[in-house]
């Protein structure tokens, strides 16, 4: 029988057996994050927190006065932050993002996590959906994502050597503090949701580019994962998705009974990026409360207004969310 524990004892060291906490003021001094898509309400609300807890950062968009409103805005997380928003960025343009990406260092000093954020997305049955919806949503998302890798990659490999120790406590070669990838992916594609083929599609992709990068980058001390988020309240995303008067009886269906918060997803992210995730590689947080689980909780298409699959039957137009645009029944056949 193992010995009984002395009560003379003293109590081990918690950082033998815990990480930090998570939420530590001050943990990502000087970090630098870049984000794509980070003037939108979740990649913004994940930079604001990395920043509240020290980190300098860089976001960009398509959008000029949007993304340098948004870079001011998440400032004011913390005096003294340094956030500057970069506009006029096409994520489908390799040279675009490297010219933004040298912008970023050469302001900021260099790159240590790196979020891949910009995303398109509609709702559009398949005989609605032309080539070229199809191909731009591909394009943001999946060739948006690995230009951003190919363009970080240098710098997180700079702050992997630079931040890390190269040894663990086995004694054998690795990374103690690597630096991060953050993939910002979806749901729909696990069960599959009607009227969202394109995101499926490229959300796969995505998630399947963030496994590649898991392994063929470990070795250079870089992890690679994926935060899938379901439904976030108040966001532009969900407000695409659903019309109002569908969105509480989906968050019904929802086993945690609501929607998430922005707030979730940014926890998720710091999680990740601090000491406690930095083993975590090469997987995905699902943050949705369990949602894709049961897809009565899910309101982009087949529920509420939009059923299945009476709606796909009628070739009814998609109307009463936000981001459409009439389009005239030709263009769904280029």
């Amino acid at each position: 029988m193992p010995p009984s524990p002395s009560s003379s004892s003293s109590p081990p060291d918690p950082s033998t057996y815990l990480s930090p906490s998570t939420f530590v003021s001050g943990q990502f001094l000087n970090k630098v994050v870049f984000c794509t898509g980070g003037a939108g309400t979740i990649c913004s609300g994940q930079v604001r927190a990395l920043v509240h807890l020290g980190a300098n950062a860089c976001i960009v968009g398509r959008n000029v006065e949007k993304t340098e409103k948004a870079a001011q805005e998440i400032a004011t997380a913390r005096p003294g932050a340094k956030v500057l928003g970069i506009g006029g960025v096409d994520v489908r343009s390799m040279q675009s993002l490297a010219d933004a990406v040298e912008r970023c260092v050469g302001v900021l000093g260099g790159i240590d996590i790196a979020i891949a954020g910009a995303a398109g997305n509609f709702l559009a049955p398949m005989t609605g959906l032309s080539a070229n919806a199809f191909r731009s949503v591909i394009e943001i998302d999946v060739l948006g994502s690995y230009h951003m890798v190919k363009a970080v990659l240098p710098y997180l490999e700079a702050s992997a050597k630079r931040h890390s120790s190269s040894s663990s406590s086995s004694g054998s070669k690795g990374w103690s503090e690597p630096a991060r990838l953050i993939f910002v992916s979806a749901t729909l594609h696990y069960t599959g949701v009607p009227l969202q083929t394109h995101v499926m599609a490229a959300k796969a992709a995505v998630d399947s580019l963030s496994n590649a990068c898991a392994l063929e980058l470990g070795p250079r001390g870089i992890t690679s994962n994926v935060i899938a988020p379901g439904g976030i309240a108040e966001t532009e995303g969900l407000a695409r998705l659903a019309r109002e008067e569908d969105l509480a009886a989906a968050a019904k269906g929802i086993p945690m009974g609501r929607f998430g918060h922005v707030r979730d997803v940014a926890d998720a992210t710091v999680w990740l990026c601090g000491k406690a995730g930095a083993y975590i590689n090469g997987t995905t947080v699902v943050v949705d409360g369990g949602a894709w689980r049961s897809r009565s909780g899910n309101p982009g298409g087949g529920g509420g207004t939009f059923q299945y699959p009476d709606f796909l039957l009628s070739g009814d137009e998609v109307t009463g969310v936000r981001g459409m645009k009439k389009k005239k029944k030709e263009e769904a056949k280029l």
